[in-house]
């Protein structure tokens, strides 16, 4: 057992390391002697709990464990119904939660109790704790003109400030209904719910079309440090749905991020740029990827030069949704040092994946990324490394299709060293892996290790990876092309 985050109300422990977002075996917990209930997840998390005092965790299953921490001090609790907020879904209460916030001094905590709160975007604030009780709902306001925009770039004397992105670009985007900009040492906690309502809106009706700014996400993190979410569900956001870019030390335990599967672009999780990331214990169904590490576009990549890394994603489930993992495809800083490891995945079309394409520029390098100790059930490509991705205006043209050989220049990305261990796949339907390297740069190094893979009985032929000229495959097993060197260790293919 082993404490993963503390704040003044609440905890988050891991109860065992051998499961992946399910635990082996169900667990009964105490805390200081009182029954809590039998959990079934691997990441569990406690509330209501009091600053600055002594608790115990109690966990019974094949043998009987015990844990203590100590919770946080609390400098003053504040309510935000004192500061006019209604929560009864009509009123705006937007002014109401952000005086609280406002108003709250360091150490403090913000406290939303049961309630739907129609509100706009909420800026945060360095140094406080918010937290959204079971049954508080934050629901986002419907109306564009109502949202405040974040410049995508503003020109200085020193070069420039950016706020708004899209899609790897500095570009005018709306403010997320939580938004933090250069701030430090926040904690969001608790068992309520950030609503983005997007279907209840224009959001999803044409969404490649810029109506006024881009669209928003649910929680958009700037340049940011020390940044912890526990417990908060997020559902139907505008576009992605958690998204810090240029930040670090991030914790985000035993989250929630939904979306309708036909959603658009509703990624789960979108860390652009940042480094010190831990993801643990969180569930994704979403529209599209349930995580997708970024870096940016060509812009980005050559003027800042900041890679994704130092990433940690453990003990979550990615059900459904277009990709389980993914790496790219704006990733034009690079990402590195990324460990996946005791997840589960369900449903998507492609679990482990790795995208890119001719025009990412040389500091596009992936390497040393590592998927360990992960499960699947009906994951249709379990493992696709593509270099030749078809995204963007351009993803059609022959610069970025032609398989011949092109000059290695300022545009051409790098694969370096993927480890894919102790992977077992059940219910598969196009291949095992289908790994598509740039014949000019090919992929490095390819590690399958102890992996299983068994395809399911009616699997029907499924074009792996997206890019032009890639024939349907069912059944297939390790595909690859222009890669250095591949090896595979105790390997086993089914069906």
């Amino acid at each position: 057992m082993q404490i993963l985050f503390v704040s003044s109300r609440s905890c988050s422990v891991l109860l065992a390391e051998d499961g992946d977002y399910y635990l082996s075996t169900p667990v009964r917990l105490w805390l200081n002697g009182a029954y809590r209930g039998e959990e079934t997840r691997s990441v569990v998390s406690l509330y209501d709990l009091q600053p600055d005092t002594e608790y115990t965790v109690t966990a019974k299953g094949d043998a009987e464990t015990r844990i203590s921490f100590r919770t946080l001090r609390e400098s003053v609790s504040l309510d935000v119904r004192r500061f006019g907020a209604a929560g009864d879904g009509e009123h705006d209460d937007t002014p109401a939660l952000q005086a609280a916030i406002l108003c709250c001094p360091p150490e403090g905590r913000v406290m939303i109790p049961a309630g739907t709160y129609r509100t706009g975007p909420v800026f945060l604030k360095s140094g406080i704790t918010l937290e959204l009780k079971e049954n508080a709902v934050l629901a986002l306001d419907t109306d564009r003109s109502r949202f405040p925009v974040l410049p995508g770039v503003t020109f200085t004397e020193n070069g420039e400030y950016l706020l708004g992105s899209w899609e790897g670009n500095p570009l005018d985007c709306f403010a997320g209904a939580l938004t933090g900009i250069g701030v430090a040492d926040v904690k969001i906690i608790g068992r309520g719910t950030v609503d983005g309502r997007a279907a209840e809106g224009d959001w999803w009706i044409s969404p490649k079309v810029k109506r006024g700014a881009w669209r928003g996400r649910l929680f958009y993190l700037r340049d940011c440090r020390n940044i912890a979410v526990q417990g908060i569900t997020f559902r139907n956001s505008p576009s992605w749905n958690l998204h810090p870019t240029f930040s670090r030390d991030l914790l985000f335990c035993d989250v929630a991020v939904e979306a309708p599967a036909v959603s658009p672009n509703t990624d789960g999780f979108d860390p652009e740029s940042c480094s010190g990331v831990r993801m643990l214990g969180t569930r994704f169904s979403v529209g599209d990827d349930c995580i997708a590490i970024k870096s940016g576009k060509i812009y980005m990549g050559r003027t800042y030069k900041t890679p994704c890394e130092d990433l940690e994603i453990a003990y979550c489930a990615m059900l459904d949704g277009h990709g389980g993992v993914t790496v790219g495809s704006e990733m034009a800083g690079g990402v590195r040092n990324v460990r996946v490891h005791h997840c589960y995945m369900r449903g998507n079309d492609r679990g482990l994946r790795i995208k890119t394409r001719r025009g990412r520029g040389k500091q596009a390098v992936v390497d040393n990324i590592r998927f360990e100790h992960v499960r699947m059930d009906g994951v249709k490509a379990p493992m696709v490394v593509n270099c030749f991705y078809f995204c963007d205006p351009d993803g059609h043209t022959p610069r970025v299709q032609d398989r011949k050989p092109q000059p290695v220049d300022e545009g051409t990305p790098t694969i370096g060293e993927i480890v894919f261990e102790d992977v077992r796949a059940e219910n598969c339907r196009a291949c095992a892996a289908y790994v598509l390297g740039l014949p000019e740069q090919p992929v490095r190094r390819i590690t399958i290790r102890n992996c299983t893979f068994t395809f399911a009985p009616d699997a029907e032929p499924m074009i792996p990876a997206m890019a032009d000229g890639v024939e349907p495959v069912s059944r297939g097993g390790i595909i690859t092309a222009n890669v250095e060197q591949v090896e595979t260790e105790n390997v086993v293919i089914r069906g």
